[in-house]
């Protein structure tokens, strides 16, 4: 791969490590060398501009490393946005961009807010509300936006769970510790296996709460397939993702300190809630994965078991050092 490419994909998996999302770091660095041996994924190359109107883009991802596509997406944006108060980018056909948990600090270091929605068009495992069949992804969506203190950040699906955490208790012999899955015949499960028979993963909300979840995907399957013009119409691949990300730079609205003040009263708010009788205080989205990455810098990277047996294979074949 390009060693800028090679560069921001290894950061990008090592950062969702550090953050503590151990189901979409290294333990996808197999899976992509798979992928590259396949021709699945493009080592080499330049994404297509499909349309540039300043404050509004739209990429070909040329199935160019997700990772890659990502940084490069938001660090344009973040110049546009400093122009323009606000850009965006859709990207389609583009390759699997990893751990959304691990983008957002990047805008929110400079003082901006970053969203983004993301789409595996190339996937049909999370079943609409009241049906049984798969014709979603997850669809997960992250949030940075800084305040007085550590920023938040969000990242959360649509579904229940992610595939990845289906396949990994699968691989392990586990199951849920509740019924996020659903079997062929539309029974609720925690047998993660129903995905390898028909099964799908339950949307946000599960079979009770109505059209959460199903809503949630259907709005990020429209915004990132949609308005890269790429998705499910042109029969995509298993591994990739459609994208949308926006970025606001918050001086150009009621400004950067308004919007520090504000967001210092929303989360103290939160903070101040008292917690459930036995339970922790209340957490901010990202604050756990914050601590876990200062702990990464303190003492090391602590990788999942069966990271390296996966990576064992692949280091043998290119003659990399394991450690």
């Amino acid at each position: 791969m390009d060693a800028e490419k090679a560069a921001a994909v290894a950061e990008i998996l090592v950062e969702a490590d550090m953050l503590g999302h151990d189901t979409h770091g290294l333990s996808l660095a197999a899976r992509y060398l798979d992928e590259i041996e396949a021709g699945a994924l493009a080592v080499t190359g330049e994404p297509v501009v499909v349309s540039d109107r300043g404050a509004c883009l739209a990429w070909d991802g040329q199935r160019l490393p997700g990772p890659w596509l990502m940084v490069r997406a938001i660090d344009l944006a973040m110049e546009r946005a400093a122009r323009h108060g606000m850009a965006a980018v859709a990207i389609g056909n583009g390759h699997h961009i990893a751990c959304l948990a691990a983008y957002p600090a990047r805008a929110t270091a400079r003082g901006m807010v970053l969203t983004i929605h993301s789409s595996a068009p190339g996937v049909a495992t999370v079943a609409p509300f009241g049906g049984t069949a798969g014709a979603l992804s997850p669809a997960p969506f992250a949030m940075g936006f800084p305040t007085g203190g550590d920023p938040v950040l969000i990242d959360v699906s649509a579904s229940i769970t992610t595939n990845n955490m289906a396949l990994r208790l699968a691989r392990e012999g586990r199951r849920y510790d509740r019924p996020w899955l659903m079997d062929a015949e539309g029974q609720a499960t925690d047998d993660p296996t129903v995905l390898q028979r028909g099964g799908t993963v339950l949307p946000a909300g599960g079979q009770d709460h109505g059209q959460k979840g199903y809503g949630w995907a259907l709005a990020a399957e429209a915004l990132s397939q949609g308005l890269s013009g790429h998705g499910r119409a042109e029969g995509t691949r298993p591994m990739g993702n459609a994208v949308f990300l926006q970025v606001f730079d918050p001086s150009a609205f009621g400004g950067a300190e308004a919007f520090r003040r504000e967001t210092d009263v929303i989360t103290g708010g939160c903070r101040a809630s008292a917690p459930r009788p036995g339970g922790p205080p209340v957490r901010l989205p990202g604050e756990a994965g914050l601590r876990h990455r200062a702990a990464a810098e303190r003492d090391g990277v602590r990788l999942r078991d069966g990271i390296l047996d996966g990576l064992r294979p692949w280091a043998e074949r290119l003659g990399v050092p394991i450690p």
